[in-house]
C-alpha cells in the first residue's frame, strides 16, 4: 500500500509540474517583439519572459527581422524560417509541445506562423498590431507599396528603397528592403490579422490578450470580432481585457498568460 501511495503522489506531483508538463513533456514558447522593439531585459516583452521562464517554460526570444537594428530585412520566408529555427531550438531543449507568439507586430507574425504550419500546442497574441488591411494603411502607403512590387517585378525585391511606416501614430521613412516591405504592407499580403486567425489549425487554441486603453481596442482592430472570432473555435482559446495600453500588456498581462499556457 505504501508503494502504491508512493506512486500515486509522484504521479500527481509530475502532473502538476510547472510549465504545464510532466517528465516526459514539456511547453517551449517563441517569444517575438514589438515593431522596432527588441527582446531580453528592458524591453517590453522582458518581464514576460522572466515570467514564462520562472513558470518552467523554455523560451527562446529572438531578435526578429522587425527590430530597431534590422527592420526591415526580411520577408516572409525568411520570418517563417527564423520562427522554425527558434522551435527547432526549444525541440533540441527538450520541448515536446510548441507554443508561438508575440506582442503587436509579434503577435501578427505568429499568426502567420500558426497559418503556415501544423502541430502547434498553441498561438497567443498580446496588443496586436500593425494592420495592412485597414483602409487608413492602405489609403496612406498605398504609393510605397505599388512601388515595392514595381521593385520585386524588375528582380530588384532584395533592394532596399525608402519606405513610408507607422508605428503607434510615430511614423517615418526607412530604408527597408522591397520584398519585406511588400509583405509587410500588402493589405492581402501574408500578415493580415483577421485572414491568417481564419486559417489556423482546429486544434490549435488561441489566446488574445490586449489592454482596455490599447487604440486598437477602441478601434474594434484587435477586438474580438475582428480577429479573435475569425479563428476555428477551440475549448482553450480565450479573448481576454487587462487594464493599460498596448506597451504596458506584455507586463499587465504576463499571469494570465502564463496561467493560460498551464492551462494547455
Amino acid at each position: 500500500m505504501r508503494v502504491i501511495a508512493f506512486s500515486l503522489c509522484l504521479l500527481a506531483i509530475l502532473i502538476a509540474a510547472p510549465g504545464g508538463s510532466s517528465a516526459e513533456e514539456r511547453i517551449g514558447v517563441v517569444l517575438m517583439h514589438g515593431k522596432r522593439g527588441n527582446a531580453g531585459p528592458g524591453s517590453l516583452v522582458g518581464p514576460l519572459e522572466d515570467a514564462l521562464r520562472e513558470a518552467g517554460f523554455a523560451v527562446v526570444a529572438p531578435e526578429m527581422p522587425w527590430s530597431r537594428g534590422r527592420f526591415l530585412d526580411r520577408s516572409i520566408d525568411g520570418i517563417l524560417a527564423e520562427i522554425d529555427a527558434a522551435v527547432t531550438a526549444l525541440k533540441n531543449d527538450g520541448a515536446s509541445r510548441i507554443v508561438v507568439g508575440g506582442h503587436s507586430l509579434g503577435g501578427g507574425a505568429a499568426l502567420a506562423y500558426g497559418a503556415r504550419r501544423e502541430a502547434l500546442a498553441g498561438i497567443f497574441v498580446i496588443a496586436p498590431g500593425h494592420f495592412p488591411e485597414s483602409r487608413g494603411f492602405q489609403k496612406r502607403f498605398g504609393e510605397d507599396v505599388a512601388e515595392a512590387f514595381s521593385m520585386i517585378a524588375a528582380g530588384d525585391g532584395a533592394k532596399t528603397a525608402d519606405f513610408r511606416d507607422i508605428d503607434q501614430g510615430e511614423s517615418g521613412v526607412f530604408a527597408m528592403r522591397a520584398d519585406a516591405y511588400a509583405d509587410f504592407m500588402d493589405p492581402e499580403g501574408p500578415l493580415a490579422m483577421p485572414k491568417n486567425a481564419a486559417r489556423l489549425k482546429p486544434d490549435t487554441p488561441l489566446l488574445l490578450i490586449i489592454g482596455e486603453k490599447d487604440h486598437s481596442f477602441r478601434w474594434g482592430r484587435g477586438d474580438q470580432d475582428y480577429i479573435f472570432d475569425k479563428a476555428p473555435p477551440h475549448p482553450k482559446s480565450r479573448y481576454s481585457v487587462v487594464p493599460g495600453g498596448h506597451k504596458a500588456t506584455p507586463r499587465i498581462g504576463k499571469d494570465e498568460i502564463v496561467a493560460w499556457l498551464n492551462s494547455l
